[in-house]
């Protein structure tokens, strides 16, 4: 054998693994491994419940799903456009307050408006026994008032919660406008309604669509306040054939409907920013100029900009509140501190996690130059548009199968049975969170590390600094900002997360969404009021962050 034989099965196993492109792909694999899940266990169920599915229950959850969908956009659409162009082109009593308490319904997620506003309008809320007095009413039969828990007040209360998407963006695509296009129009005697529907409107359309298109995926992503409502849609089918029918096929098959109402979603709004394409003159070009309302028109516009805070923040805060304050006893009862606890450490494990995994999947793209980590990057954010209910269908099952397995291998070689170590605990939360808020952590690292000179880290590698030293020494200290707002926003939509954590907690485990929702559900507002209220009060912080970055932007 000559030396150039020996030298070939050497050179065969030399292979060179660039630990960041494979990381980068590994992550990315994990994060699409539920839709994947999904799709396959759509595709082969366990018994055939489709044509079932189509003559029962289906045409029901899909027509609630699409009138609730329609209706929660078209009303937030209109809310958040209207309010946004009236702060951004006028001066009014509140409007300098106002634009900021336009943000707090984000602090209030739908399903504790859900509880507030029954507790507030039903038979024995305050609401009808005030009529009831007034008016010597003695029982229902006297009078007529509105169902509550019915489709219209899951519009109503999503809507509460939801229009301030649209408002952020709107506001954004007012502020952005050439205010000299406004100036001409006004000389050439546009009045303001012809300025808003010929300029402003249309200069908007695609920041208002992005927003709507938002507003309408969370719609579909709910769970607890269509379930408090009794209203059947898409997402409590899923828990009703998954859970009560047993059968995970079917309920993947109208998770997949869900995904594609998602996808239609995102190729409506892509496509109407496509078709529409704007350009500021330069620089310099002037904002729109604020004036003065006069007359009744000042207090019309602060009404306006009022109401959609006294019916997204202030009447659950104050219902909640109410409840939460008047007896101590609430604070004091079993299982609140440990749902706490639970809370604080899976969502701020699922924020440390999303977070470095992302800046993780977004440097070793960058880094290994490889093609297939940059092709996966932009489907990673597909979780976000995902209901939670979705992502848990997809990863209990592949997981419960995994982790059964890895048991009985285990056991079989030692004798000791682990028990259930993935799906047993709350690993299994921490991740369904990872994958649900993934886009977030990836947009703030693409953004954040975009922002970054490339002569400091190319200095860097070139004074011997190793590709993780380069991350560690020059990039965190320079987006530490944004890894910051990326976790806090994570670490709170984690908190507010319900419909995964319903599905994927461990047994007798319990977080504040969880715990609220639950004794909600039995009616027991009081035991309700005091997980509500701390969840509220975690979420004000991200509405903080949000008002503080408009404030630098102002």
């Amino acid at each position: 054998m000559t030396e150039q034989d020996t030298q070939l099965p050497q050179k065969a196993w030399n292979l060179h693994i660039n630990p960041w492109s494979f990381g980068a792909v590994l992550i990315a694999v994990l994060v699409l491994l539920p839709i994947i899940s999904i799709l396959w266990i759509a595709a082969h169920p366990s018994e055939p419940i489709w044509g079932h599915l189509i003559h029962t229950t289906l045409p029901r959850y899909l027509s609630n799903s699409m009138v609730i969908m329609g209706a929660v956009g078209a009303l937030s659409a209109v809310i958040g456009t209207c309010t946004a162009w009236l702060i951004v082109c006028y001066r009014f009593p509140g409007a300098r307050a106002l634009q900021w308490l336009l943000l707090l319904p984000l602090a209030v997620p739908g399903y504790l408006g859900a509880y507030a506003l029954v507790d507030f309008l039903e038979y024995a809320g305050p609401v009808q026994t005030g009529l009831r007095d007034t008016f010597g009413w003695a029982t229902s039969r006297d009078y007529y008032f509105p169902e509550i828990r019915s489709r219209t007040g899951a519009i109503f209360v999503l809507t509460a919660a939801l229009y301030p998407y649209v408002y952020l963006l709107a506001r954004a695509g007012f502020r952005e406008q050439s205010g000299r296009a406004h100036e001409v129009a006004r000389a050439l005697g546009a009045g303001p309604f012809v300025r808003f529907f010929r300029i402003g409107l249309p200069l908007a359309q695609p920041a208002i669509a992005a927003g709507t298109a938002i507003v309408m995926m969370e719609t579909v992503n709910d769970f607890g306040a269509v379930d408090f409502f009794g209203v059947q849609t898409l997402t409590t089918g899923i828990f009703t054939v998954w859970l009560e029918a047993g059968n995970a096929g079917g309920a993947a098959q109208i998770a997949c409907v869900i995904l594609g109402l998602i996808l239609v979603l995102v190729v409506l709004e892509k496509a109407s920013r496509k078709r529409l394409r704007f350009h500021r003159m330069s620089r310099s070009d002037a904002r729109i100029a604020r004036s003065d309302l006069t007359g009744t028109r000042r207090w019309i516009a602060t009404c306006v900009c009022t109401l959609p805070v006294l019916a997204g923040f202030v009447l659950p805060v104050s219902v909640l509140g109410q409840h939460a304050f008047r007896r101590s006893e609430g604070w004091t009862a079993p299982g609140l501190t440990e749902a706490l606890v639970n809370t604080f450490v899976v969502g701020g494990a699922a924020a440390v996690l999303t977070v470095g995994a992302a800046l993780f999947l977004v440097y070793g793209t960058r880094l290994s130059g490889a093609s297939l980590p940059r092709y996966l990057l932009p489907f990673t954010s597909i979780g976000y548009a995902a209901p939670g209910a979705v992502l848990a269908l997809g990863l209990l099952i592949p997981l419960a199968a995994f982790d059964n397995a890895m048991a009985d291998g285990i056991l079989s070689l030692t004798g000791f049975d682990p028990g259930l170590m993935l799906t047993g605990g709350a690993a299994v939360l921490v991740y369904a969170y990872t994958v649900r808020f993934f886009a977030i952590g990836q947009g703030a690292a693409d953004g954040a590390i975009q922002r970054v000179s490339p002569s400091l880290p190319m200095a860097a590698r070139t004074l011997g600094h190793s590709a993780g030293s380069t991350l560690y020494h020059v990039y965190l200290p320079l987006i530490r900002g944004s890894v910051a707002t990326a976790l806090l926003l994570v670490f709170v939509d984690a908190v507010k997360e319900l419909p995964a954590t319903l599905l994927l907690r461990p047994f007798n485990f319990n977080t504040l969404a969880t715990r609220a929702h639950e004794s909600a559900s039995l009616e027991k507002i009081v035991e309700a009021a005091p997980s509500a209220i701390l969840i509220i009060f975690v979420s004000l912080l991200a509405v903080a962050l949000l008002a503080r970055h408009m404030i630098r932007t102002h």
